[in-house]
């Protein structure tokens, strides 16, 4: 089933404890994000309410008792979308209650399906397939209805291997 608008977000809220995302995209080529992502390159400074909606949600959620993350994978050299979202994304995501961690997949891939395919997970028992283009430009979300447990199991090696974000940063030149 496709989930798009209304029907995705409701799909996305109906979690009860988490929110788990597996992120493995090298560029996302998001119509609303692509005048930051140029102002970034450009040197040019952030915006005060950079991604205020997201955080905003994140902390809804965490104040409700449920928690959100995700973990990033990431090959070296970093691209300038990556490089836009380590400096200018993730670090308010994370202020605001978002558990993100980084996996560096240049020298091991660790059985990871890393076939250009995100997800998300909620409550270890509902699977949400992003589907992207190769530019980045994402096709579609649509609710996976097959066998949860692989899933559980990529994500439980994600988390075992990944850092925390600010950790991963830390002597990187963004």
């Amino acid at each position: 089933m496709l989930l798009d608008g209304e029907d995705w977000r409701r799909f996305f809220d109906a979690f009860g404890r988490e929110a788990w995302r597996f992120e493995a995209q090298p560029t996302y080529t998001m119509p609303r994000e692509q005048e930051n992502v140029a102002r970034f390159l450009r040197g040019e400074g952030k915006p005060a309410d950079h991604n205020a909606r997201w955080h905003e949600r994140v902390r809804g959620y965490v104040e409700s008792g449920r928690r959100v993350g995700r973990v990033r994978i990431v090959h070296q050299p970093l691209t300038d979308y990556q490089r836009y979202q380590f400096a200018w994304g993730i670090p308010g995501n994370v202020a605001a209650g978002e558990d993100i961690r980084v996996l560096d997949v240049t020298r091991k891939d660790y059985g990871l399906p890393l076939s250009g395919r995100d997800w998300w997970m909620f409550d270890e028992t509902r699977i949400a397939h992003l589907n992207f283009r190769p530019d980045g430009t994402q096709d579609n979300r649509e609710s996976y209805e097959g066998d949860p447990g692989p899933y559980r199991e990529w994500r439980r090696i994600a988390l075992e291997h990944a850092v925390p974000f600010e950790e991963y940063v830390k002597g990187l030149d963004i």
